[in-house]
């Protein structure tokens, strides 16, 4: 809507895991190296933590654009599902038949596909969102499938990404063998103030336009301090400032923009 009133080609603060806008500052760098890191060295389980909204998901679709062929990638998000539920979706993404079998039955369909890629040289990442909500039952069973494996390697690399939850899930007891396993873990922070300027400056300059042109330095200094840092609160204020300078015929975003866009 305003994209054109600004001479933007496209709108710079959805709230979509766009690996496009993807902000290569040292945490979100380190936190894709580690990523890379776990998943081409075969280390079996990787955790990833962080807030809601600072930018887990988008690191995850990062690394399935960026790695190549010989990956292949099951993106799973429903942590309703139960473990054998999980299967079936595990073993239909990766084009496996498995209707009417039992579940040792896929698991084994499963374990000679994992081979099968191995040999060739190829590995099938598990990429789990939200895996704070996994029930402790489908933690334990991905334990046990983690279990896939040569003498020198695992076959399935699982990704278990959530909010700060996970971390409190994975330190109960009762799944501390599924915390052994965990051989990659990163914990992504929000950004800091300086930070939340280079990330609106990087967004806008992937749309064509720079900071300094549509907000003043004071606006940026009222997202910092409204959004903590968090990239998807960034996001949200910027937007909904461009859209209330637009409707108000403004062509820079204020410090009273953004004070009332996070009044609503």
């Amino acid at each position: 809507m305003y994209t054109e009133h600004f001479g933007l080609r496209e709108a710079p603060f959805r709230a979509t895991p766009d690996p496009r806008f993807f902000y290569r500052n040292p945490r979100y760098r380190e936190a894709y190296a580690t990523l890379l890191y776990g998943v081409l060295k075969r280390k079996g389980f990787i955790a990833l933590t962080g807030e809601v909204g600072t930018g887990k998901t988008t690191l995850l679709r990062r690394l399935m654009e960026q790695l190549g062929p010989s990956v292949r990638f099951v993106f799973f998000y429903n942590t309703t599902l139960t473990f054998d539920e999980t299967i079936e979706f595990i073993c239909g993404e990766l084009g496996l038949a498995v209707d009417g079998l039992s579940r040792v039955q896929r698991l084994q369909r499963l374990n000679d596909l994992l081979m099968a890629e191995a040999r060739r040289g190829g590995t099938v990442v598990l990429l789990i969102d939200e895996a704070q909500n996994l029930g402790p039952d489908v933690l334990e069973n991905l334990r046990l499938i983690s279990n896939l494996e040569t003498s020198t390697e695992k076959l399935l690399q699982i990704v278990l990404v959530g909010q700060p939850e996970l971390d409190a899930k994975l330190a109960d007891p009762a799944l501390r063998q599924l915390a052994q396993r965990i051989a990659v873990r990163y914990r992504l922070e929000p950004l800091s103030d300086d930070e939340v300027e280079a990330f609106i400056d990087h967004r806008l300059r992937q749309c064509g336009r720079t900071r300094q042109a549509l907000f003043s330095a004071n606006a940026i200094r009222r997202v910092s301090a409204y959004s903590n840092g968090v990239p998807r609160l960034v996001n949200i204020l910027c937007d909904g400032a461009l859209l209330a300078a637009y409707g108000a015929g403004m062509s820079r975003v204020t410090g009273g923009m953004i004070d009332a866009v996070a009044a609503c």
